[in-house]
């Protein structure tokens, strides 16, 4: 009993601390993004951040000598490659532009909704009460954030259409991803979708050249941040939790981006939140730990477990004793 608990009860903090870097590097990649999309068209961004990140995915693959993953796990792959590396980039990066970043960020927010349910149909994952909670008090948070991060512009269509998109792609993508991971590496797994992804953005290649003749380093210095560390290393430890968790977990926890953002802005860019913000971000942590918190009927059954397992080994003690006595 010990031998095979032991390893699901190590695998549930790892999860939790993989998915706790793919939520800081994901935070940090929204401050990265305002940067460089100043000098950068949105598909030459993703372009340029997909390469990035393909050449350093594939030198790890090489280091650790792991080749193509199996034939049952390029669907998921070839389908997280072109809707969650590929289009989602390319529609966050224009939407962006064209909306204010709380309008964006309440509108992409949308996602680990989408993916709960989509996981639940597809997946056969359950929607616990507590899960469904969490998100509700999770997108509570961020719709705080979002409406006190709002500029009080005109809104376009357009970009409210291409954030959509964008959680979209970016639901479907995980959904699809899930069960490629029963079957690869999440090395592989990331590394393939990244390359496939940069492939998909090729018709964006004449823009980038222009873009990067043109941007100042800092920008070029940023897109390439972008690639290495909230794609190569944050969708690979993304991958690492997401196959020991279920994607409605997963998704959950990405509510706690709106709140990092906000304390990366505040730290990185001098912008000064108000408390309405702060407000949110608290929500948002809130919702997440509701989420990710297990309740006392789930422990319940596994101490049952344990104790029908002992119990069933106590007849074997007690005729061992009958039989030391009749001796």
């Amino acid at each position: 009993m010990s031998n095979s608990s032991s390893p699901t009860g190590r695998s549930e903090p790892l999860a939790l601390a993989a998915a706790g870097v793919t939520v800081v590097l994901w935070a940090s990649a929204f401050v990265s993004i305002r940067s460089a999309g100043e000098s950068y068209a949105p598909g030459a961004l993703a372009l340029g951040r997909l390469l990035s990140g393909s050449l350093v995915l594939v030198a790890l693959l090489l280091i650790r000598r792991e080749g193509l993953p199996p034939r049952a796990a390029w669907p998921g792959i070839i389908a997280s490659g072109l809707l969650w590396f590929g289009a989602y980039a390319v529609a966050l990066n224009w939407g962006e532009q064209l909306v204010d970043a709380g309008t964006a960020s309440l509108v992409v927010n949308v996602a680990p909704i989408l993916m709960a349910l989509l996981a639940s149909r597809f997946l056969g994952e359950g929607l616990p009460p507590r899960l469904l909670a969490g998100m509700v008090v999770s997108f509570a948070g961020a719709a705080i954030v979002g409406v006190s991060m709002s500029g009080g512009g005109g809104t376009s269509l357009l970009g409210v259409g291409l954030c959509l998109a964008a959680a979209v792609t970016y639901a479907i993508g995980v959904v699809a991803q899930k069960p490629a991971l029963g079957h690869a590496t999440p090395l592989q797994a990331t590394a393939y979708g990244c390359l496939i992804g940069a492939v998909a953005c090729l018709p964006f290649a004449g823009q980038l050249v222009r873009d990067v003749a043109q941007a100042p380093l800092s920008a070029t210095l940023n897109m390439v941040y972008l690639g290495i560390f909230p794609t190569a290393l944050a969708f690979t430890t993304w991958a690492y939790a997401l196959k020991r968790t279920t994607a409605g977990k997963m998704g959950a926890t990405t509510y706690a981006v709106p709140a990092i953002v906000v304390l990366m802005s505040w730290l990185l860019l001098d912008e000064v939140p108000g408390w309405v913000t702060l407000l949110g971000g608290m929500v948002c942590l809130a919702g997440v730990a509701v989420s990710r918190s297990r309740s006392r009927r789930t422990a319940a059954p596994a101490a049952g477990v344990v104790a029908k397992s002992a119990t069933a080994t106590a007849p074997a003690g007690a005729d061992a004793d009958a039989d030391a006595e009749k001796v």
